[in-house]
């Protein structure tokens, strides 16, 4: 679709995604299908000092870095609430 947003995963959240339960994570998957088609939903939160964003799903965390120019996502960190930010 024009001006869809391409999302990207880096490694570490991939490995996080796999050992997610179910519910879990179609309610994140369904997050990202927001995140493409817009990269700065209403919740969304810039994080100071970064040149990151941050959605919370419920106990979760995503943090991810927009690249306008080449419209990309790329989520950087999926945590749980409590672990968040930690290895930014």
């Amino acid at each position: 679709m024009p001006g869809q947003w391409r999302i990207l995963i880096e490694r570490e959240p991939r490995r996080i995604l796999r050992r997610l339960p179910k519910d879990t994570l179609e309610r994140i998957r369904a997050a990202f299908l927001v995140l493409a088609d817009d990269p700065r939903p209403k919740g969304c939160v810039k994080l100071k000092g970064y040149d990151l964003w941050r959605i919370r799903i419920g106990d979760w965390r995503v943090t991810y870095a927009i690249e306008d120019d080449e419209m990309i996502v790329l989520i950087v960190e999926v945590s749980p609430r409590g672990g968040a930010y930690h290895n930014l």
